[in-house]
């Protein structure tokens, strides 16, 4: 399953890249704008991660691990807001989210 989903607020994602996050990082800013980043707990789903907030979550097995990627990445992104740039709403939930199958 493929789902996306974006937060508000944009991202750092060099300084995720250097961070302790770096183990299950990707990023290669000269041949793909986004940060792969490939979680292994509590589900495996590997997230394409935009530094304009949009994120793509792939190679879940069911909805509900999609719902979970994104719940659990969303306080590790929240460390690495690019400066001058704040949430938009309080809550950092996703503004979309779409799933294809």
């Amino acid at each position: 399953m493929v789902g996306s989903c974006s937060v508000d607020f944009r991202i750092q994602l060099e300084k995720l890249f250097h961070s302790a996050h770096h183990i299950y990082c990707d990023f290669n800013p000269d041949t793909f704008p986004g940060l792969i980043y490939h979680m292994s707990t509590p589900v495996k789903v590997c997230l394409l991660i935009f530094s304009s907030g949009k994120i793509v979550l792939t190679g879940a097995k069911e909805r509900s691990h999609i719902d979970i990627a994104f719940k659990e990445i969303i306080p590790t992104l929240q460390k690495f807001v690019k400066k001058g740039f704040k949430d938009r709403k309080e809550d950092s939930s996703a503004k979309s989210s779409r799933m294809r199958n």
